[in-house]
């Protein structure tokens, strides 16, 4: 099938996005469709409520379909209820229909699941990783956990995402320079590893696969009957624009994601999706100074949240670690103005509650309006959000 087209599409009042009736946009139509029917689950859908929800034509809808199932992507579902006539014929995405890969090279670990078009995981694989080691190290162990995931007899893959730290560039797959690992500056990561696979690879930093994976959870255990999920942050903007207070049925369209591990980070997700910058470079959290001529930053400043955060995780003070995060948070949220602040990272997952409470109770006595953001943990992993990454070309949307 032709998957070139990334175009969004045009949107309605609700902020869905809508079908385009030209045999040029096939691919488009194609997974527009698609987004729909991952989004309604294994309930499915029919062809005249696809046609309704797209603006495409019925006969557009079904020659798509048609083409959607001689692929094995879409099968029936089943009927609905009569109406008066034939019951309509429902249509569902097969979820095994294919997979993908996503990984996240963290400064000392790496994690890989294989997820189905559902996100699912249905394999997963970690072992030690030294990124200092240098890239070509790096290289050779996400082909080993790609080969360890990959199913000869299954369903093809989509396609591999890869999260690293940051700072790198999303656009052309090229590393940067690290805080602490000079080696990484201007490696070509997505090309070299796209050399070594035989896929697509598709490059983003680890807090920005973590916002995507932390705020589509989010949103559709919200909006669980809406799509995907920028889909259900567009249509949670526009109903609460209509409703005058920004949010619909309590779900947020802003919200940032923090991540606390070897290093600290933020993701933002800014409307419909992940917000990264002219460059690239938003979200660098960690490297805020906090305190002026305190301690040295590998960052070669001082004082920065995360210096004065992984001290105190050092010397066990995990209260007094997530007291830290929440100053810093506040004062992304005094800028942002997000609805959610969700947390993630493998020190969070040490001790949830700690930081919940923490970050919760500074962003309480700061607060400038008694309408401040929730804080929760995130409901999936950076690998997780890599492996969304890679299924976004199915689906029609940016990686």
């Amino acid at each position: 099938m032709n998957r070139g087209s990334r175009n969004s599409g045009h949107r309605d009042a609700h902020g869905r996005r809508g079908g385009v009736n030209l045999p040029a946009l096939r691919g488009h139509n194609e997974a527009l469709l698609l987004d729909l029917l991952r989004g309604a689950g294994p309930a499915g859908l029919g062809r005249a409520e696809l046609a309704a929800r797209t603006g495409l034509t019925p006969q557009a809808v079904s020659k798509i379909t048609a083409r959607l199932g001689a692929d094995g992507l879409v099968a029936e579902a089943g009927r609905a209820a009569s109406t008066g006539g034939k019951p309509p014929t429902l249509l569902r995405l097969v979820p095994d229909a294919r997979h993908a890969v996503g990984v996240h090279l963290d400064r000392d670990a790496l994690r890989a699941v294989r997820v189905d078009l559902a996100a699912r995981v249905v394999a997963d694989s970690g072992g030690p990783l030294e990124f200092a080691a240098g890239p070509e190290a790096a290289v050779e162990a996400v082909v080993r956990a790609v080969s360890r995931l990959g199913d000869p007899y299954g369903p093809p893959l989509l396609g591999v995402g890869v999260a690293a730290p940051g700072p790198l560039d999303h656009r052309a797959g090229v590393m940067g320079r690290v805080t602490g690992f000079p080696s990484w500056k201007g490696f070509p990561l997505r090309g070299v590893l796209e050399g070594r696979l035989g896929l697509p690879v598709l490059l983003d930093k680890d807090t920005n696969a973590g916002a995507a994976a932390a705020a589509g959870a989010w949103l559709r255990a919200t909006w669980p009957d809406a799509g995907s999920a920028a889909d259900v942050a567009a249509m949670a903007a526009g109903a609460g624009a209509a409703a005058g207070d920004g949010l619909a049925g309590g779900g947020p369209h802003t919200c940032v994601y923090l991540h606390v591990g070897t290093g600290l980070g933020a993701g933002l997700w800014l409307g419909d999706g992940v917000y990264r910058g002219a460059r690239s470079a938003a979200g660098e959290f960690g490297h805020q100074v906090l305190l002026l001529d305190g301690p040295p930053c590998r960052c070669g400043a001082r004082g920065c949240v995360e210096v004065l955060c992984l001290e105190a995780v050092a010397r066990g003070d995990l209260p007094g670690a997530a007291r830290i995060v929440g100053e810093a948070a506040a004062n992304l949220v005094a800028l942002l103005d997000v609805d959610r602040v969700l947390l993630g990272g493998r020190v969070v997952a040490s001790a949830p509650d700690v930081f919940v409470a923490g970050v919760g109770a500074v962003l309480a006595a700061r607060a400038l309006d008694p309408a401040r953001p929730v804080v929760a943990l995130a409901g999936a992993g950076v690998a997780e959000g890599a492996a969304e990454m890679a299924l976004t070309s199915l689906f029609g949307r940016e990686g």
